[in-house]
């Protein structure tokens, strides 16, 4: 099976969260992904503890944690936390605090594990990683040639966008009533 059959890129994409200025994944969207269970995933990355150090892999402090349970009552209402993080009752916090895989922590994880469908989701997952770096990239060089642009044209622009903007004003003037009246 490839891997571009395996998993669509936009589901990938959604499980990528900027925290601590690091583009990371859950464990439980990896798990998930993998076709494994959570803890499953966790058991074996403290078997290989000495695999993730600190910039591949950490966990969420208790503040990152309410947090995060906050956005998710938002997205999903009250009952989030149970279908997001497994066996909780409403209203109480998650028992662990997740951990979260940075791109070298994810790479790392295919030393770990060994599935055949964790060795092709990971090779997607990394094909994720590097478009999502390639668009970073390529959209930083774009803004920066507008802003030159910008700067080089302004006093032209002014006057062109101050002329589209007179042409999109319109007049409130009251409607005519059409037709018969009675």
């Amino acid at each position: 099976m490839k891997a571009s059959n395996l998993l669509p890129v936009e589901r990938i994409e959604t499980k990528i969260y900027l925290i601590r200025g690091k583009k990371v994944m859950f464990d439980r969207d990896l798990a998930e992904l993998y076709g494994a269970e959570t803890k499953n995933l966790n058991k074996a990355v403290k078997r290989n503890r000495d695999r993730f150090p600190e910039d591949f892999m950490f966990k969420l402090n208790p503040q990152e944690v309410a947090i995060w349970e906050s956005n998710l009552r938002y997205q999903f209402g009250t009952s989030s936390s149970r279908f997001q993080f497994g066996t909780l009752n409403r209203g109480q916090n998650i028992k662990y605090p997740p951990m979260v895989f940075t791109e070298q922590g994810v790479a790392m994880l295919s030393s770990v594990l060994n599935s055949k469908r964790a060795i092709q989701v990971n090779i997607q997952i990394m094909r994720t990683f590097t478009k999502l770096r390639e668009m970073l990239a390529s959209n930083k060089e774009l803004r920066e040639k507008i802003e030159k642009l910008e700067r080089k044209y302004d006093q032209q622009f002014r006057v062109v966008f101050e002329a589209i903007k007179k042409l999109l004003a319109t007049d409130e003037k009251p409607k005519k009533d059409w037709g018969f009246g009675v």
